[in-house]
């Protein structure tokens, strides 16, 4: 299993958290088991609230949604939800991704690989 850990605003002026979802695609679509966590800003991603700013030419959070809705595990720092991001205390496009640090060391533990942006 690899395991994808994302913790800066989505739209940062880079392209990172773009091709990590990228990566994390075709990861999955080769077969392998793919789980992303989000922490500190990067829950923004998985907020309805977050809009894809005129500059930027992909839409992260419906990239998110597709991998998510696609079978890739998704968690979500739920204290992050109410201290980081721009839209602190917005609801996620999912409520049962909400998570807590007990099931990212879980993940972290079942992991083959881990990497961290």
């Amino acid at each position: 299993m690899i395991l994808f850990i994302l913790n800066n605003q989505p739209y940062d002026g880079g392209d990172k958290t773009y091709n990590v979802l990228r990566l994390a695609k075709s990861l999955h679509v080769k077969g392998e088991k793919v789980k992303i966590f989000l922490m500190s800003d990067a829950v923004d991603m998985a907020r309805e609230a977050t809009q894809k700013p005129d500059f930027y030419d992909y839409d992260l959070v419906s990239m998110l949604k597709e991998l998510f809705m696609d079978g890739v595990a998704l968690g979500v720092c739920g204290t992050c939800m109410t201290r980081c991001g721009i839209y602190k205390n917005q609801p996620y496009f999912d409520e049962t991704i909400k998570s807590t640090m007990g099931m990212l060391t879980e993940w972290s533990i079942e992991a083959d690989k881990i990497l961290t942006l």
